[in-house]
C-alpha cells in the first residue's frame, strides 16, 4: 500500500510540477526583463528546486562517446552484446587503428544497489583508454514482467558466469561494491569445477566480503534486524500501470530515503547552495549540482528474492566469509581459486564498506600464491572515492590496469616460459639456484 501512495503523492504533484517548470522558464525568459533582476532570478530558482525536488529521475545515459587514447580522440560506440531479462551485457567499443595493442578485455560488473549502472561512468570513462571495456547495465525490476520469472542472488551469480563465457578466455573482471560477494563465488565455483572462462583476475573494490570487520552503520542496522523485519517492512508489491505489476520489490525510493537520511544536512546545505548559485547565476555550480544529482536521485527497484537473499547471506549470516555459502545447492569455496588473480582495492573513509571487509578476500583465497595477489588502501577517500574522482584516475586506476597487465594469460604464459628457459639452462651448466 505504501508504494501504491508514492505514485499517487507523484501523480497528484504532475500539475504542479508542470506549473513551476513554466513559470521557471517565464523567469528565465530573455525577453523577460525581470530575468536580469535579483528578483526574478529568485523566482526563477525557487521553480526550479521545486520542480527536481518532486520530479522522478529516469535512467541517465552514459555519454562517452569519445575517449583519448595517445593523446588522439577515438570514438566509443556503446552497445548491448548480451541481453537478459535482468540484465544487459554493455560493450563500449572502441574505433582503434589498425595495429594498436592488445589491451586487457574487462568486465565491470555494477553493483545492484537501488542506483543504476551509470553511476560508474567516471569508472569506465577513467579505464577506456587502457581496456576493452564490458559491463552489466542491471534492469529496473519494476520494468521486469512476472512472466520473466525471478532473480535471486544464484541468479545474479549465473548471470555472471554466463558473461565471462559469452567474453571467453583471458577476461578481467572488476566487481565494485556489492557484487563483490557475488563475483567471488562466480571465479570459486568456476574454479572448482575447472572451468577455462574463469577470468585471469579479479579485482574487488570497496565490497562487503566480511561486514564482520569493522562494521559501518549500514552494516549495523541490517545485522539489528531479522529476516522477517525486512521482509516485512520494506519488501511492496509494484503498482499499477508498470510493467511489472505485482512483483515483490525493494522500491528504490526506500533505499534512496535512507541513503538521504545517513547525510540529510550535507543534503539540505547542497541544495540551499544551489538555490543561491542560480540566484547569483552561477551557472558552473549550479550544473555540477544538476550532474550530481541528477545521478543520485534516479533509482531502480530490486527484485525482493534478490535484496532478502543478499541481506540474509552477506550482512546477518556472514556466510561466504564462514565458508557456508552455497550456489545451486553447491559449497562456494575461495580456496579453490587458483588461476584467477585477486586485487582488493579500499578507500581509507569507507562508511558503507569498512576497511578489511574488502581485504577479507585475500584470506578465503588461501591458495593463491604471492605472485597473484595485491591489496590497496587508497587514503583519503570515502567509499564513492574507490571508484571515481581525481583520486581514482591517478591512484588507484593505474594500478588495476597494470595489475591485468601482469596477470593476463600471455603475461603469465611469457613467465613461465622465461622460467623453464631459465630451469634449464641451470639443468645443462650443473649450477643450482643457491
Amino acid at each position: 500500500m505504501f508504494y501504491h501512495l508514492y505514485e499517487m503523492n507523484h501523480a497528484a504533484m504532475a500539475p504542479w510540477r508542470a506549473v513551476a517548470e513554466s513559470m521557471r522558464v517565464a523567469y528565465r525568459n530573455p525577453f523577460n526583463p525581470l530575468a536580469y533582476t535579483s528578483i526574478g532570478r529568485t523566482f526563477a530558482a525557487g521553480f526550479e528546486v521545486f520542480e527536481r525536488a518532486t520530479r522522478r529521475y529516469g535512467k541517465p545515459a552514459f555519454g562517452l562517446p569519445h575517449t583519448t587514447i595517445d593523446g588522439q580522440q577515438v570514438a566509443v560506440h556503446e552497445s548491448v552484446v548480451l541481453s537478459k531479462p535482468f540484465c544487459d551485457l554493455l560493450h563500449f567499443e572502441r574505433c582503434l587503428k589498425p595495429g594498436h595493442p592488445k589491451d586487457p578485455r574487462v568486465l565491470i560488473v555494477a553493483p545492484m544497489s537501488g542506483h543504476y549502472a551509470t553511476l560508474l561512468r567516471g569508472t569506465v570513462e577513467t579505464l577506456l583508454p587502457s581496456a576493452d571495456i564490458y559491463m552489466t547495465d542491471w534492469k529496473d525490476a519494476r520494468m521486469v514482467p512476472l512472466s520473466e520469472g525471478g532473480f535471486d542472488l544464484d541468479d545474479y551469480i549465473d548471470y555472471v558466469i554466463e558473461m565471462l563465457h559469452h567474453l571467453g578466455e583471458d577476461t578481467h573482471v572488476v566487481a565494485v561494491c556489492q557484487p563483490a560477494v557475488p563475483v567471488l563465488a562466480a571465479v570459486a565455483r568456476m574454479e572448482a569445477e575447472k572451468d577455462r572462462f574463469a577470468p585471469s583476475s579479479m579485482t574487488l573494490m570497496g565490497g562487503p566480503i566480511d561486514t564482520r570487520v569493522k562494521p559501518t552503520a549500514v552494516n549495523e542496522l541490517a545485522k539489528s534486524h531479522p529476516i522477517s523485519w525486512f521482509e516485512e517492512n520494506v519488501i511492496m508489491p509494484v503498482p499499477w500501470p508498470q510493467p511489472g505489476m505485482m512483483r515483490q520489490v525493494y522500491p528504490g525510493f526506500l533505499q534512496l530515503s535512507g541513503f538521504m537520511s545517513m547525510n540529510l544536512d550535507r543534503h539540505m546545505i547542497a541544495h540551499k547552495d544551489f538555490f543561491v548559485h542560480l540566484v547569483k547565476n552561477d551557472g558552473d555550480s549550479a550544473d555540477k549540482h544538476r550532474d550530481f544529482y541528477d545521478e543520485y536521485l534516479a533509482v531502480m527497484d530490486l527484485t525482493a528474492e534478490f535484496y532478502l537473499q543478499t541481506v540474509e547471506t552477506v550482512f546477518i549470516n556472514h556466510s561466504l566469509p564462514k565458508g557456508e555459502m552455497t550456489h545451486r545447492g553447491k559449497l562456494v569455496d575461495p580456496s579453490k581459486i587458483v588461476n584467477t588473480a585477486l586485487m582488493t582495492v579500499e578507500g581509507e573513509n569507507d562508511d558503507i564498506s569498512g576497511v578489511g571487509q574488502t581485504e577479507a578476500a585475500q584470506t578465503l583465497c588461501s591458495n593463491l600464491p604471492d605472485h597473484m595477489r595485491l591489496h590497496y588502501v587508497q587514503p583519503d577517500v570515502g567509499h564513492y572515492g574507490v571508484f571515481n574522482g581525481s583520486r581514482f584516475r591517478r591512484e588507484i586506476a593505474p594500478r588495476i590496469v597494470k595489475f591485468m597487465h601482469e596477470q593476463g594469460k600471455d603475461a603469465r604464459a611469457a613467465k613461465r616460459a622465461n622460467l623453464r628457459a631459465i630451469e634449464g639452462g641451470k639443468r645443462r651448466t650443473g649450477t643450482s639456484g643457491e
